[in-house]
């Protein structure tokens, strides 16, 4: 065949296979980081919406808790999207003639729902209960980022599968007290900012989430009294929350104390690690084998 091919077409035939196989890793590294990128995932994208709703003017400028306007987020597999009348129960009494707040009138005055924009919008084939991660201590943050910063609302994280694996295959690194579910601000312990936790009665009975048979508090609970009690500071009355963007002023930890005595339990806490994985036990969190299944997401 040299009178056909000359010497030369051996080396190009090489690197033709080298050219080819290069192309096919560089194809395939662009496709990957494509469907992973915002321009596939929405994240960052500022949907148009009705109104120009914002969460940072509302959490963090009011004090608004996440409970308000999404009023089914503890007890049902959505969040819930808040009707004309939330909003009416403020504007009614300010801003009453923003150009802005039109649709809202409009929709109060004809019945007509307003059309928001779904941000978080999962694949239909995927199943998400609220009501289960709230209240196994997954916060608001985790998975919506700091709410109380967006002036407009936006996906932070990208939603995908391996998104959620990553979180279902080490829970640890996410869960949090309680009385810091609605904490936007809530960095988990540290050296200098310990947290003292301790099993209670609550949440035996099977009738409240599993979340609340663990008391936590950012207060040394043992500090000025022996060693074999220690004062278990509880709520009263209304559920106390802290604020949703600071986390400052009440929490559970922080309602006045009843006189309860109770042993001395509490355990010092200065890393998330440590605290993610004695919540993972008190929480009964299942196996990461087990959350990481096909028919947890897919039903």
């Amino acid at each position: 065949m040299a009178q056909v091919f000359d010497r030369s077409s051996n080396a190009l035939a090489r690197a033709s296979l080298v050219l080819t196989g290069l192309i096919v890793i560089v194809l395939g590294v662009t496709l990957d980081q494509l469907q992973r990128s915002p321009w596939v995932t929405r994240q960052g994208q500022r949907a148009d919406q009705p109104v120009p709703f914002s969460h940072k003017h509302h959490v963090e400028g009011l004090g608004l808790q996440c409970q308000y306007c999404h009023t089914t987020v503890e007890v049902s597999s959505y969040a819930g999207i808040p009707p004309t009348k939330t909003c009416i129960n403020c504007h009614a009494q300010i801003w009453t003639n923003a150009a802005l707040l039109q649709p809202v009138r409009d929709s109060w005055a004809t019945g007509a729902s307003i059309q928001w924009i779904k941000v978080h919008d999962l694949p239909d084939y995927v199943y998400f209960n609220h009501s289960i991660h709230v209240n196994k201590g997954i916060g608001c943050a985790s998975c919506h980022g700091r709410v109380d910063q967006m002036p407009l609302m936006y996906m932070e994280n990208t939603l995908q599968m391996e998104w959620c694996l990553n979180c279902h295959r080490n829970p640890a690194v996410n869960l949090r007290p309680t009385s810091e579910i609605y904490n936007m601000a809530w960095e988990g312990p540290s050296t200098s900012k310990p947290v003292w936790c301790a099993p209670t009665s609550k949440g035996d009975t099977g009738t409240g989430p599993t979340a609340q048979s663990v008391a936590c508090t950012a207060n040394d609970p043992l500090q000025g009294v022996g060693p074999q009690i220690a004062m278990l500071q509880a709520q009263v009355g209304m559920k106390l929350q802290p604020h949703a963007a600071t986390g400052a002023d009440q929490t559970v930890s922080d309602g006045p104390p009843m006189a309860v005595m109770v042993p001395a339990s509490y355990r010092k806490f200065t890393s998330q690690t440590d605290l993610g994985r004695y919540l993972t036990t008190q929480y009964h969190i299942r196996p990461p084998n087990e959350l990481s299944s096909c028919e947890t997401c897919h039903r």
